[in-house]
């Protein structure tokens, strides 16, 4: 851990029309840094910059398929024409696919893949080489997510993608540094966001899955009106924050990340035992119990 001499003026932040990305957009603009606001839903792009431009702050809305390299590489040109080199870069989009390994298909596979790590590896090439190239320091974030430590039965793709996001943050840490740009991976434990919302769960009766998202949706609500915020997305926010100011490698968030994190190192068969119970039959099973085998 060193103190990092980075003033973030220009930050870059994916997936920000809600959520983690919304909080760190909102944090950074706060800060006084001007926010290159990018989703792959342009509404929601610009709902954050209206959050934003309302407190006096600065920030841009851009529409953005991070599973595209021919858009990531269309939109470095455009912020570097535009706007300059950021100083900082979030890769914080991402998606949620669960269900056992032997009901997923080779397109369930890609869809997670192309979103959570290529994404992430694409906007790490396209704005690491813009950093160095100009010869800037530069720092890059990449959100990953407690299930790189934790396996489950149940996520084997989620945590894959975000396994393979922190060993990616990790190598290119090394490689970067030199050059003078740092690189984090946050892994955040259970966060109030609308991930879930939109995750897709192979092989659970889709009636069931709606419930389940209606019953999320009203517990997420629920936590917003709490006096304290025990899973709010700016605790993911802060930790970006904190990861570019002492420049740290791995930064988990939560007391289940931490726990998940410390687990693996010291006791790695009970990490792996902790979440065995967990199986999509069992999941179905209690999704019946709870709200009826016929859902409506």
């Amino acid at each position: 851990m060193k103190l990092n001499t980075i003033d973030p003026k220009l930050v870059v932040v994916t997936g920000a029309g809600s959520g983690i990305g919304r909080a760190t957009a909102l944090r950074f603009a706060r800060m006084g840094s001007q926010v290159i606001v990018t989703d792959i839903d342009k509404d929601a792009a610009l709902s954050t910059v209206a959050l934003i431009q309302a407190e006096g702050r600065r920030a841009v809305a851009t529409q953005l398929d991070v599973t595209d390299p021919h858009a990531w590489a269309g939109f470095a040109r455009d912020v570097h024409a535009d706007h300059g080199v950021p100083d900082v870069l979030v890769n914080n989009a991402g998606i949620l696919v669960s269900g056992a390994f032997l009901d997923l298909e080779p397109e369930d596979w890609a869809r997670q893949l192309d979103v959570n790590l290529l994404g992430v590896v694409y906007g790490c090439r396209s704005f690491g080489r813009l950093m160095i190239d100009e010869g800037q320091r530069g720092h890059i974030v990449n959100i990953a997510s407690a299930a790189a430590f934790t396996p489950t039965p149940v996520m084997s793709a989620y945590s894959v993608s975000k396994a393979g996001v922190k060993m990616l943050s990790e190598c290119l840490r090394l490689e970067l540094a030199p050059k003078g740009v740092g690189v984090s991976a946050i892994c955040p434990g259970v966060i109030n966001t609308n991930i879930a919302r939109h995750a897709v769960a192979v092989g659970v009766d889709p009636r069931l899955v709606e419930r389940g998202q209606q019953l999320t949706e009203k517990i997420q609500a629920l936590a917003e009106r709490l006096p304290f915020s025990p899973m709010s997305p700016d605790l993911v926010a802060r930790a970006v924050v904190r990861a570019i100011r002492y420049d740290l490698a791995v930064v988990p968030v939560r007391t289940e990340a931490w726990l998940g994190y410390f687990m693996l190192r010291l006791a790695p068969g009970v990490n792996r035992r902790m979440t065995q119970p967990l199986s999509m039959d069992r999941i179905q099973a209690v999704g019946e119990l709870v709200f009826g085998r016929r859902a409506p």
